[in-house]
Parts: structure tokens; C-alpha cells; sequence
């Protein structure tokens, strides 16, 4: 994206959107967030990537922060056709809490382009925990990057995320950085393939010690969010995951939902009638209430 079209997306893309009943006027702008990022073979990337803002323009200010991320594509077309607009919906409704909402497109995908740092190995050996924290590290540069402005709290924020996105909020969870009050994993989890190797995926018990490694560490309070007619996991795998997360320390709560279309991982996109409500409620308990 050029600067004056940068420019533009802040002036001309005001977004209507309703809420409760009343009018409210959300505003998006483009900007672009240099971070510097490693492969699992420790080979630094540094570069800007694209990051989607949203705003209600009279919410309180300064605003508090909620990243929400993405996941992970599956095909070279997969990859070049992530956008900012595939989180419209979700980012205006996440708005009528206050937030500055931030959609990073990480280095790989989109717009931001660049090489893939998220292939973590073959099936049998996987190695997630330097991708998912090379996601975190993306995460926490916007962070940053938005604490600068005179808008934007520097001491509240929330990170969210679904699938490869889901585990990079609760990988940020296990770092506990300073402002950060909550994580929100939508569906999160690693090495799965819905045609290949359909609720098995790959290196399965490498996950699970992952997210106890996380719970060691983790303070924040999270929320899981998964179908049981996920194809990538499966409907026992996530609360695995999320029982080895709690028995090692970790704060969260697991909500599990009905199937959702034709496979319960699109509950995000798919299911926004079943998750709204629950995470209206899990905001709630960290401070957040709709305007």
C-alpha cells in the first residue's frame, strides 16, 4: 500500500455500523509496523508488515487495545489472499467495547509479503514453539508501535486470535507481557489438515506439551473457543490441550460449542451468534463492557 493510500484508508474508510440499537461511526485505517522475526532455524526477517486499525470515534479514549491475528494458510494462493477485510465483521463488533482494534498480517501473508516463517517441520517432528513465538514477536511490535500514540492505552490491552492465531494469544499468555489483561484463542492449535489427516493432527502430543509449557508461565486469565465438529482437531484433542494448560498453572476457561457448518473450525467466521455472547461475558470479567 502506498503512503497517500495509507492516508486515505484513515479519511475515506468510515464504516457504519450498528450497535445496540444506535448509531455508531467506525473508522479504519491501514498502517504499516516494522518487526524483526525468526524462522525455527533462527534466521532473522526484518521488515514492515500491514496492520488493519478500527475505532469507534466516540469511544472513550485513550482506547484499549486488542490484537486479533489470524491463521495460518494452507496454500501459496492461501497465503497471498489473507487481507484485512477478512476480519471486518469481528473487528467492528469488538469496537462497541472500546477497543482500537489491530488485524496484523504477518510476515508471509498478504500485502506484507515476505518469506514463510511458520512451516514448523515435518508431520511426524514438528517443531511449533519458535513459530508461534516468531507470531507473538509480530504481536507484540504492534503493540508497541500503537502504545505511541496518544490515543492508545499503554497499560490495557487484549490479544486474540483464531487457529495459528489462537495459539500465538495463548503463546503471548505464557510470556505475560506488562499491559496485557487477557487472551482469546479461537480454535487454536497446529499441524492439522481437514483432507489429509482429518481431527489428527500432526505431532499431537508436541501441542500438548506445549500448552503445558505455556501454563507454567501463563498468568493472564484465557478463553478457548472450539467446535466439536473441528476438522483439523477433532472434538477430545482441544480440551487435552486445555486441561494440560490448567494443570500446569495456567488461568483459563474452555467453552466447548455445537458443530458449526460443515466443519467447526470456521466457528469464528461461521459462528459469530455462538461465540458473541461468551465473549462478551469473558470481556466483562477483565473490565470490558459494550459502550
Amino acid at each position: 500500500m502506498s503512503r497517500a493510500r495509507a492516508r486515505l484508508a484513515g479519511v475515506a474508510l468510515a464504516l457504519l455500523a450498528f450497535a445496540g440499537g444506535a448509531r455508531a461511526i467506525v473508522v479504519l485505517e491501514e498502517i504499516r509496523v516494522p518487526v524483526k522475526v525468526a524462522d525455527r532455524y533462527g534466521k532473522e526477517v526484518a521488515q514492515d508488515i500491514v496492520v488493519g486499525l478500527f475505532r469507534e470515534s466516540s469511544a472513550p479514549r485513550p482506547y484499549p487495545l486488542l490484537v486479533l491475528n489470524h491463521g495460518r494458510a494452507t496454500t501459496p494462493a492461501g497465503f497471498a489472499r489473507v487481507r484485512v477485510a477478512d476480519f471486518d465483521a469481528a473487528a467492528r463488533w469488538l469496537t462497541n467495547f472500546g477497543f482500537l482494534v489491530a488485524v496484523p498480517i504477518r510476515v508471509g501473508y498478504g500485502e506484507s509479503g515476505g518469506p514463510d516463517l511458520e512451516n514448523s517441520g515435518a508431520c511426524r517432528n514438528r517443531h511449533y514453539a519458535p513459530v508461534y513465538h516468531a507470531g507473538a514477536v509480530q504481536t507484540l511490535a504492534v503493540l508497541a508501535h500503537l502504545r505511541q500514540r496518544p490515543d492508545a492505552a499503554k497499560d490495557r490491552a487484549v490479544v486474540a486470535g483464531q487457529s495459528f492465531g489462537g495459539t500465538t494469544a495463548i503463546t503471548l499468555a505464557g510470556m505475560n507481557p506488562e499491559g496485557v489483561q487477557a487472551a482469546i484463542n479461537f480454535a487454536g492449535g497446529g499441524g492439522g489438515s481437514p483432507t489429509k489427516h482429518p481431527r489428527e493432527p500432526c505431532s499431537a502430543a508436541a501441542l500438548r506439551a506445549l500448552f503445558a509449557s505455556y501454563g507454567r508461565t501463563a498468568r493472564v486469565p484465557t478463553l478457548w473457543l472450539y467446535s466439536e465438529n473441528d476438522l483439523y482437531w477433532g472434538a477430545e484433542l482441544p480440551r487435552k490441550w486445555f486441561d494440560a494448560f490448567r494443570a500446569a498453572g495456567g488461568v483459563g476457561e474452555f467453552e466447548g460449542f455445537p458443530p458449526v457448518s460443515d466443519d467447526g473450525h470456521r466457528l469464528f467466521s461461521r459462528g459469530p451468534q455462538l461465540w458473541q455472547p461468551r465473549v462478551r461475558e469473558f470481556l466483562g470479567t477483565v473490565g470490558y463492557k459494550p459502550l
